[in-house]
């Protein structure tokens, strides 16, 4: 599929780089360059404010479970039913956006993720708890999928190569200021709140946004009405990816019941009852929730499939690498939480070393991202082989995989918003957001399961962390191979 006004000797997955800046496509008004750079900054600082509460219960898990008198169950839900709110609902609000308006959708979802993070941080018992962080995440799925759809609509050529850098950064630095920031935060333990703060943040936070985005966001005319919205798509998408996503954060706590393998089988027909309720839709000449043309398209398949193995690595190794450090090593909770700051570090070079990358070199970037981040596993592994256990060394070699993520993540976004037309913006932005989640959860579920059953016995700790960072590389060349595919299509 090719850019309407795409080069036909050209590849559709290599971007051109001298593109203007769009008029602001999908009927959104032009900015002036000032204008979207602020507005890039709203949109970065919202998403990063959703990432930073998908981790930041995990450190924070103990001290609520103490406070709150809460099951291990209850625990459970607190961390996963933010997460499942928000996967499930990553499409719908995607769509919503490009029939509603972005701006509108956008606000709506950051009001409602502000107010659930006031009654989180009030919240007097582990059920008001687990409801407000399914609101938290029902907000953040209605805000975030506007973030990547802003970008493709207000940046074109080298501009959305640059902004997509920084969008990158937010999604690996949002995961990972919130183990660091939660851990800070509980162990100041400020006016003897515990780990209420870690919510209560959020809303200073949230109304500043809100209130920027009022200003930086253009106002756009709705696009469609309540009938334009696939509604039977949105439910069994949504039913789906709940049948899929429960099962996977909760299976491996619960020890792998028979109600999780029905669930998991229970998606499959689901899946493809919405699967083929689209096609009936298109051919009708009806509006999908997803575009034919995005699940269609070779290359996005592929980039989607090396963007996901990556990330799945990514989530294990943020989960595997707090609880081996906190119940492996006994380190403290903001030991852990800062152990990937140098990933982070590493990750932000990524976007300026590919807008520096020359045009005909940046196919490659995809799939040589992910050769990095299989390096950073490995050098990992050897140094654990070697006898060592914990220590500066091991965070500067982590600062590899930060890399490697980094220039993988960017460039594999950055391929599959050229290789579609802007039309396809928010069709895009909530299958790329969706898949992420999908993947980071089966991720956990996964290698962070084996490492789990693995490290049971004492001492057994670094030795089921070898066994995670061998198969997260091996996931990682898989990737390499996929992005390859992707990012150079067959021709004829």
């Amino acid at each position: 599929m090719r850019s309407k006004d795409a080069d036909p000797d050209r590849s559709p997955a290599q971007p051109r780089t001298d593109d203007p800046v769009p008029p602001g496509g999908s009927g959104a008004p032009a900015l002036p360059a000032a204008h979207r750079w602020r507005l890039l900054a709203v949109l970065l600082a919202a998403q990063f404010m959703a990432n930073i509460d998908t981790a930041i219960a995990n450190i924070a898990a103990p001290a609520i479970r103490g406070d709150l008198h809460a099951s291990g169950g209850e625990t459970g839900l607190v961390i996963s039913g933010y997460v499942v709110a928000y996967a499930v609902l990553l499409v719908t609000g995607a769509r919503l956006g490009a029939s509603h308006g972005h701006r509108r959708v956008f606000l709506a979802g950051m009001a409602l993720f502000t107010a659930a993070s006031l009654v989180c941080a009030l919240a007097p018992g582990a059920l008001v708890l687990i409801a407000a962080r399914v609101a938290q995440g029902a907000g953040a799925a209605l805000m975030v999928p506007q973030v990547l759809s802003g970008i493709q609509t207000h940046f074109a050529g080298r501009q959305r190569i640059k902004a997509l850098g920084y969008y990158a950064i937010a999604l690996s630095g949002g995961a990972v200021a919130g183990q660091a920031l939660g851990g800070v935060l509980i162990a100041a333990d400020l006016f003897g709140t515990g780990w209420r703060p870690i919510f209560l943040i959020n809303v200073p936070v949230g109304i500043l946004l809100g209130w920027a985005a009022l200003r930086c966001m253009p106002a756009e005319e709705r696009r469609g009405g309540w009938d334009d919205v696939d509604a039977r798509g949105m439910l069994l998408l949504s039913v789906a990816v709940l049948l899929l996503i429960v099962p996977l954060l909760l299976g491996t706590d619960q020890g792998w019941p028979a109600w999780t393998w029905l669930c998991l089988a229970a998606s499959v027909p689901v899946a493809v009852a919405f699967r083929r309720g689209q096609r009936r839709l298109a051919a009708r000449g009806g509006r999908p929730l997803i575009a034919e043309e995005v699940v269609r398209e070779p290359a996005v398949r592929w980039l989607l499939a090396a963007h996901g193995a990556t990330t799945m690595t990514y989530f294990a190794l943020l989960f595997v690498l707090a609880v081996y450090l906190q119940d492996g090593l006994g380190h403290g909770p903001a030991y852990a939480g800062l152990a990937m700051v140098s990933w982070v570090a590493a990750f932000g070079l990524a976007g300026p070393l590919l807008a520096a990358v020359p045009e005909r070199h940046r196919p490659a970037m995809p799939a040589l991202g992910c050769l990095v981040l299989a390096a950073g596993y490995t050098a990992v592994w050897c140094y654990l082989a070697t006898g060592h256990r914990s220590g500066p060394a091991l965070f500067l070699l982590l600062a590899i995989g930060g890399l490697g993520l980094g220039i993988s993540s960017n460039s594999l976004i950055g391929q599959m918003t050229f290789t579609l037309p802007d039309d396809y913006a928010a069709d895009l932005s909530g299958v790329i957001s969706t898949n992420a989640q999908l993947c980071g959860a089966l991720g956990v579920a996964t290698l962070g399961g084996v490492y789990l059953s693995l490290s049971g016995t004492p001492g057994s700790a670094p030795h089921a962390l070898r066994w995670m960072l061998a198969a997260s590389a091996a996931l990682a060349v898989l990737s390499a191979a996929a992005a390859h595919r992707g990012s150079h299509p067959r021709t004829g």
